[in-house]
């Protein structure tokens, strides 16, 4: 989960000021400098965020006093003193992410380096409120009471990465109509702010997701790119300039909508990206043919029996996943697109296959073709980014980073 290529040069802000009133905001820029490029000596951190050595040396005793951050072992150089490499303290800061997905819950406890401390997973047919909300009240009170004092008072709030409708496409999903009803008229992040003192917030699954990658994944090195996560449905999130794009309503790039085609008749409209290139079309074959649907999401979907299916999905879905690419940088100038998903790593790497192979048929004169990434998150991506968001909001300079979650 927090894999990085090393050798990348990190694009969100890490520049401070040396003026005074400041304060907070420069602290926010160390540790920022610190989380996107590993430990660092004061020395290093003075030149990455343009501050002096002297406020450096001030910041850096505070945020040590506080907590944030711990000494590495010094390390001798040519000449002069030992360097003493700063680092995040891990139990510096924690926050609960929370995933409501139309297949399963998932419960994360990261802390201040973005690593899971904790994981709760409920597996289900579909997304009953009831069930939903009873679980987060259970999970919630064994996170509280598992933690020590100490550990309890750094929670700094939960993030909730849900699908804007999950009460949607209820006859597809084969859930009953009071369930899509009861979705219609609950306002999730209410309802968990409900069973919790903590700040609650919601955002969109996908864009979590994307979140996710923006910051702990290939968004180091990559400034500007489409995301594309394969789940139940297939959807995604756009990164321009290192900042996630949120849209006038929230669903800037959401590719499942993307139409497959032009329209025959009246009435008669072309399918959709999600229609074709999600788990559920995979799920559908694998019911077809009598076997367990749960394969798509584990290394039987190479296997035998299930492998003859996976290959005509993986057809199918990576020429539509092509088609959205190729669409996507016609009206966006793309650095990359990042494909990932809740299945195996093996699974997602033949997809990017098929996808690859696919948009070579394409005519890309008078566009540049983004480069076709694997992601590097996976099913945590969604809750992940969901507790991305409190930690962001109380210690990065940036509180725009994602998106602004007021609006």
């Amino acid at each position: 989960m927090n894999a990085r290529d090393d050798t990348a040069q990190p694009h969100l802000p890490t520049r401070g000021s040396s003026q005074g009133g400041l304060r907070q905001y420069n602290e926010r820029v160390v540790l920022q400098a610190v989380r996107m490029h590993g430990a660092l000596p004061a020395a290093d951190i003075a030149r990455l965020t343009h501050l002096t050595a002297q406020t450096v040396s001030l910041i850096t005793k505070r945020l040590l006093d506080d907590g944030l951050l711990l000494k590495g072992e010094p390390q001798r150089g040519r000449v002069g003193q030992p360097s003493v490499p700063l680092r995040l303290d891990p139990d510096g800061a924690l926050a609960i992410g929370i995933k409501v997905g139309r297949r399963s819950l998932d419960v994360l406890l990261v802390d201040f380096t973005g690593a899971v401390r904790g994981r709760w997973t409920l597996q289900y047919r579909y997304a009953d409120p009831t069930a939903v909300l009873g679980e987060i009240a259970l999970r919630l009170k064994d996170i509280r009471r598992k933690l020590p004092p100490v550990q309890r008072e750094r929670v700094q709030g939960i993030g909730i990465a849900a699908p804007l409708s999950l009460g949607g496409w209820q006859q597809l999903l084969g859930f009953p109509a009071r369930v899509a009803e009861q979705w219609n008229r609950i306002d999730l992040r209410a309802e968990v702010a409900r069973l919790t003192e903590l700040p609650v917030e919601l955002i969109k699954d996908t864009a979590a997701a994307c979140v996710a990658e923006l910051v702990a994944g290939r968004g180091r090195s990559v400034k500007s790119f489409l995301y594309v996560f394969v789940d139940t449905f297939i959807g995604g999130g756009l990164v321009l300039d290192s900042h996630l794009r949120a849209g006038a309503t929230g669903n800037a790039g959401a590719v499942g909508s993307l139409p497959l085609g032009l329209p025959r008749a009246r009435g008669d409209a072309p399918p959709q990206l999600l229609s074709v290139a999600s788990l559920l079309n995979l799920e559908q074959l694998y019911a077809q043919a009598g076997l367990d649907t749960a394969a798509t999401t584990d290394a039987r979907a190479l296997q035998a029996p299930w492998r003859t299916h996976t290959e005509r999905w993986l057809a199918r879905a990576g020429a539509a996943i092509a088609q959205a690419v190729h669409s996507a940088a016609c009206l966006l100038d793309l650095d990359s697109v990042i494909l990932d998903g809740s299945f195996s790593r093996e699974l997602l790497a033949e997809l990017l296959a098929h996808s690859t192979r696919a948009m070579a048929l394409y005519s890309w004169e008078g566009v540049r073709q983004p480069t076709l990434l694997a992601g590097t998150i996976g099913s945590d991506a969604r809750a992940l980014g969901g507790a991305l968001l409190p930690l962001y909001a109380n210690f990065a300079p940036d509180r725009d980073l994602f998106l602004k979650l007021e609006a």
